[in-house]
This record gives structure tokens, sequence and C-alpha cells, in this order.
């Protein structure tokens, strides 16, 4: 009869780890990041000195100077504020039709589809759905749904495979349908988690529904290309504070609400 093998003697203790070991993995890529970086800063035209000088400073106080005062008459008021209401209605009807879509996509998991949806940008949808939707408002909400049924899509497929499978398979052993299952075992575990991400995003699609009217996608962006390309500075400014106040307004709206659904 063979004795028994004798145990491994222990590793060394304070000896460095071996060179491809998962914490020099991790040293390896944090100094080929580094490298891309310092590579990046090399291959740019940075003109540092040029933007630290002091012409430079002078001319973005002219600049800045003319913004001053704002413009505050009611006419031009009426414009900004119908503007403002534009930008939120966009951002609010992209986000609800995104939602509905990425819900019926993540349970189908079509993750090739909302891989292709979310890499194109909101821009990018604009551009190409004011061919047939023309210029306005309705190009601008479609290109939100668009991309942000991408993003939510995922997430919502994300959450939707992480949760609990007690409730599901009870329900499926008392011989309930898929639709029934996800309706009253899966959905309601996860509604929280979805309306939170929906939020979130809501928040993000305020500030791509204002940079969406540069493009002729109707909104507050609308306005600040138009009197920007005039240099009319002091509406530019009534404009920008239009933004301002909206994007502060839906951020502080969405954490609430998101503060809610977690209590």
């Amino acid at each position: 009869m063979k004795p028994a093998a004798a145990p491994p003697a222990p590793a060394p203790q304070g000896l460095p780890p071996p060179l491809l070991s998962a914490r020099c993995k991790a040293c390896w890529l944090l100094l080929g990041v580094l490298a891309l970086v310092v590579a990046s800063f090399a291959s740019l035209d940075l003109q540092w000195a040029q933007f630290a000088s002091a012409d430079a400073a002078r001319s973005m106080g002219r600049f800045i100077g003319e913004f001053y005062p704002p413009d505050l008459h009611p006419a031009f008021l009426r414009q900004v504020l119908a503007g403002t209401w534009q930008t939120l209605a966009m951002s609010m009807l992209g986000t609800a039709l995104a939602g509905v879509a990425g819900l019926l996509l993540a349970r189908r998991r079509l993750r090739l589809l909302l891989n292709a949806l979310r890499s194109v940008p909101e821009l990018v949808w604009a551009s190409l759905l004011l061919i047939a939707a023309g210029l306005g408002p309705f190009a601008g909400t479609l290109a939100l749904a668009a991309h942000t049924t991408g993003v939510l899509g995922r997430l919502f497929a994300e959450a939707i495979e992480n949760a609990p499978p007690g409730p599901a398979e009870a329900l499926r052993a008392q011989g309930a349908g898929r639709a029934a299952v996800f309706l009253y075992a899966t959905l309601p575990q996860v509604l929280p988690q979805l309306m939170s991400y929906t939020l979130y995003r809501w928040e993000n699609n305020i500030r791509a529904a204002t940079v969406l009217g540069v493009v002729g996608a109707g909104g507050l962006g609308q306005l600040l290309a138009f009197h920007m390309s005039l240099f009319h500075m002091a509406r530019t400014a009534t404009v920008l504070m239009a933004m301002l106040g909206l994007v502060a307004l839906v951020d502080v709206a969405s954490q609430l609400w998101r503060r809610a659904l977690t209590r």
C-alpha cells in the first residue's frame, strides 16, 4: 500500500504575486489605460499656452459680457416658454415610448437589436428621422425613443433575469401561462427598479432633448441654435437660463420620485 501523498507546501508569505496573477493583470490593465491616456495627450494638438493666455481671457470676458442683460420681453418669454414645454414633452413622451418598447424587447431577449438601437446617438437618430418626419419635435421624440429603447431594454432585461425565481415557479406549478407569470410574479418584483431606471433616463433625455433642437428637432435647442447663429446674445442668455432651470427642475422631481419608489 502506497503512503498518502504529502499535502503541498504552503506558498511563502510576503512574496510578490506571480507576473500573470489576477492582481498583476489588474496592474497591467491600469498601466495600459494610463499609456493610452498619455498617448492621447501626445497625439492631439492641445494648445494649452494659447488657451491660458491673457488674450484668450479677454476674449472670453468680452463674449460672456455680451450675454448680459438677458432678453426678458414678454413676447420673447412666451416663445421660450413654448420651447420649454416642447422640450419637456419630447423627453417625457420619448421616455414613455422607450419604456414600453424596452420592456417588450427585454422579455424577448433581443440583445442584438437593443445593442443596435443604443449604439446610435440621439443626434444621429434625429438627423435620420428628420428625412422621414420633417423638422420639428416629432423627429426629436422618435430619436429619443429609439436610443432610449436600447438603453432601457438592456437594463430591463438584466433586472428581469436577476429577479427571484420562486414566485414565478410557484405560478408555473399551478399551470399559469408565460404572460400571467410575468404580470403577477416577475413584474411586481422588478417594477420599482424598472421605474427607477426609467426616471433616470428621463433626466438624461431632458439634456438630450435640449441638444436635438440644434439639428431642427424643435424645443429650446432650436431656439438656441437660431439665436446663436444670428449673434443674439441677450436672447441666447434667456434660452440658456430656461435650459438650466428645466434641467434642475426635472433632476429634483426625478430624485424625489425615485426616493419614494425605494421606500
